[in-house]
């Protein structure tokens, strides 16, 4: 039989754990699903992949439940893994992949818009060195293209 004082002892622990271990927290691989971003991107779909014209961008989700982002840029490949996101209340979604060739992570945000394209809105090392910011390349200013699903993946 357990006493009362142990039960006294135990209920601001119990109560720690209530309020501190997510119910029900959604898992990587269920975040990047909800978000609409699984499937294979590119600015033209119609072309083949180029590094100056466009890669194709691929997100999937594994058999192990890893989410794996994979860059085609025609003449080269690389295949990388998504080690978290999340999705903020104005709608960008917070993606961090590791980069092995590269020996760093990078965190960028992707916007879906209304009409189904995806745009990046920042990239940045994990420095904090910015490629876009606020949707703009830094070294040009210019605004970065809308991305369109490739195939009739989802």
């Amino acid at each position: 039989m357990i006493g009362n004082g142990l039960i006294r002892g135990m209920a601001p622990a119990l109560l720690w754990l209530a309020l501190t271990c997510p119910v029900g927290a959604e898992t990587l691989a269920a975040t990047i699903a909800r978000s609409g971003l699984l499937g294979s991107w590119a600015i033209d779909c119609s072309l083949r992949p180029d590094r100056d014209k466009g890669a194709v961008l691929t997100y999937e989700i594994e058999e192990d439940g890893r989410v794996m982002y994979r860059r085609n840029f025609g003449d080269a490949s690389d295949e990388n893994e998504v080690v978290s996101a999340s999705v903020e209340a104005n709608g960008i979604l917070n993606v961090t992949v590791f980069f092995p060739s590269l020996h760093q992570s990078r965190e960028f945000g992707l916007l879906l818009q209304k009409d189904g394209s995806l745009r990046a809105i920042y990239n940045r090392s994990e420095r904090g060195g910015y490629t876009i910011r606020d949707g703009q390349f830094v070294k040009t200013g210019q605004p970065t293209p809308a991305q369109h699903r490739c195939g009739d993946s989802t």
